[in-house]
């Protein structure tokens, strides 16, 4: 038991490992995953959903969304961007690795919207985009070499006069956060399964790369999992290098998705760029 525990707590590099697949593609986890999308009045999975309707009108505005504008949307959840998308005559695709968000946003399309299943980091296409979104800090979770691979499919599927919004946690957020430990029987409300479980909760902070770590240790009978929740954090020199190093120019900061002016506190920020 000692050394399990060792183990629970031990702290590993950043972004040592990767286990979306866990969150996104095992059949229960997703399930639930959706039950959040779909809380209209929780900001969990998605937006609420004032934030989402404020949002997507500010997007329709901003990149004068119409008849055939092409948009792909990278971690479209079950469609509630793409679906506000398409009613503005949008031609709309949605990606996303969650088998369950993907055949909900399927069985809804009443607006002839091509939802793809896949790790995006996988997906390859020849369209070329008038805007592709990325939104909920997705873009956070991936290691910096996940984020130079999405960076680079991005520069390839925009048109040359293209645009790319996605948002990012900023260092106000990252100051917030503090290192923990805990544990809880069926922690989140049976979140990780429907049998009884003991989740162990480690955040790690690490402080010089502005990343945090949400380990989870998931114990059942049968079985012991680990996931890991990467999230990184950004300033906006830090996030306007990155972008300049894969290509791109940030034309314009704005403290959330919806085009609320960025202001010091802000614990988010979204990001409005084209190829350099």
């Amino acid at each position: 038991m000692f050394t399990e525990l060792v183990e629970i707590n031990s702290r590993p590099e950043p972004f040592q490992f990767y286990t979306a697949d866990a969150l996104w593609t095992d059949k229960y986890t997703s399930h639930k995953m959706l039950e959040y999308h779909l809380n209209e009045s929780v900001d969990m999975s998605s937006r609420n959903k004032n934030f989402i309707e404020d949002s997507t009108r500010w997007i329709i505005n901003r990149f004068n969304i119409g008849r055939n504008t092409k948009i792909i949307d990278f971690g479209c959840g079950p469609g509630l961007y793409t679906t506000k998308f398409a009613e503005a005559q949008a031609d709309v695709t949605g990606i996303d690795f969650s088998e369950s968000s993907i055949q909900y946003a399927t069985a809804n399309n009443k607006l002839n919207i091509n939802y793809i299943n896949q790790n995006y980091l996988e997906f390859e296409t020849d369209t070329k985009f008038d805007l592709i979104t990325m939104i909920m800090c997705d873009f956070c979770a991936l290691s910096p070499s996940q984020r130079k691979v999405i960076l680079n499919k991005f520069f390839r599927f925009l048109k040359p006069d293209g645009m790319l919004l996605l948002d990012v946690y900023s260092l106000n957020a990252f100051s917030q956060r503090q290192e923990s430990q805990s544990y809880e029987l069926n922690q989140l409300d049976n979140f990780w399964s429907a049998d009884d479980y003991y989740g162990f909760v480690n955040t790690f902070k690490y402080e010089s790369e502005k990343v945090i770590l949400d380990k989870y240790t998931i114990i059942e009978q049968s079985q012991t999992r680990v996931i890991y929740n990467w999230l990184q954090y950004f300033s906006q020199d830090s996030i306007r290098q990155e972008f300049e190093e894969n290509g791109f120019k940030i034309v314009e900061f704005y403290s959330d998705v919806a085009g609320t002016a960025l202001s010091l506190d802000a614990l988010e920020m979204a990001i409005v760029a084209k190829k350099a």
